[in-house]
Parts: structure tokens; sequence; C-alpha cells
């Protein structure tokens, strides 16, 4: 197995980590791709029994923050932005793949969907590359 993909698997999955903590699970990490579930509960819901949009927000950060640092590096969220596409019920799954891959700013967008596979958001995310990955950048 590559080391940065074991070491983002034991960082995000760690019990007493935020997401781990929340239902969030990584479940797959490759270079230019990321896939995760929501583990939805009663603490993930809103109050009328739908998954919040704040679940979804935080597994969609997630699984798009492990794509931008797939390649290696560290980064944290410059900026997001998420169609919420539909009510969600019951355990969601993202995939994150990468628009663009920086040395600065990695460009990432997430599909989220439910057990049925119907879209119940889009959206994209920016990173500030904290320590830049192998990937190079020519688009600075």
């Amino acid at each position: 197995m590559e080391p940065n993909r074991d070491s983002l698997l034991a960082i995000v999955n760690a019990p007493g980590q935020f997401n781990f903590e929340n239902g969030i699970e990584l479940t797959h990490v490759e270079p230019g791709l990321a896939q995760g579930v929501l583990w939805a509960g009663p603490a993930s819901l809103n109050p009328e029994g739908l998954v919040h949009g704040g679940a979804i927000a935080t597994l969609a950060d997630t699984v798009a923050g492990c794509c931008a640092c797939s390649t290696g590096g560290d980064c944290v969220t410059s900026s997001s932005s998420l169609e919420y596409l539909r009510p969600a019920q019951g355990d969601l799954f993202c995939e994150a793949t990468p628009k663009k891959l920086g040395r600065k700013l990695s460009v990432i967008q997430v599909v989220i969907v439910n057990t049925e596979d119907k879209t119940v958001a889009t959206g994209t995310f920016t990173f500030f590359m904290t320590r830049p990955g192998e990937a190079p950048d020519s688009q600075g």
C-alpha cells in the first residue's frame, strides 16, 4: 500500500477524530481519487428526520480534502460550494476527483449519492496546500 494512502486512512478513520466521531469513514484513496461514506445515525439527522446539510458538508469536505492530499502534502479548506439536489435519508457515499491538483491551490469536485445511487449533492472545494504534494503545478 502507498504510504500517503495509509496515513490518510489512519488519520481520518481514527477513533476520537472529528470525522470518525461523526460517522464518516474514508474508504478509498489513490492519486486523484478519494471516496468515503457517512454512516447516518440519529446524530446525523435534522429535526425532520433527514440527513442534516452540515453532515453532508462535513462528508464532502473530508473526502475532498483527502483527494487534494492524495499525492502527498497537507491542506486546509479555502472555500467550498455545495448544491443540495434532493433530501437525503440513510447512508451517503461521496466521491472526490480533482479539477486541479496544484502546489498552492487544489480544486476538487464532489458527488454525493444515496444508497439508491441517486445524486443528493454536488460541490466544489478549494484547498490551500500548506505543504505541496508531488504533483507538478504549471498553473501556480
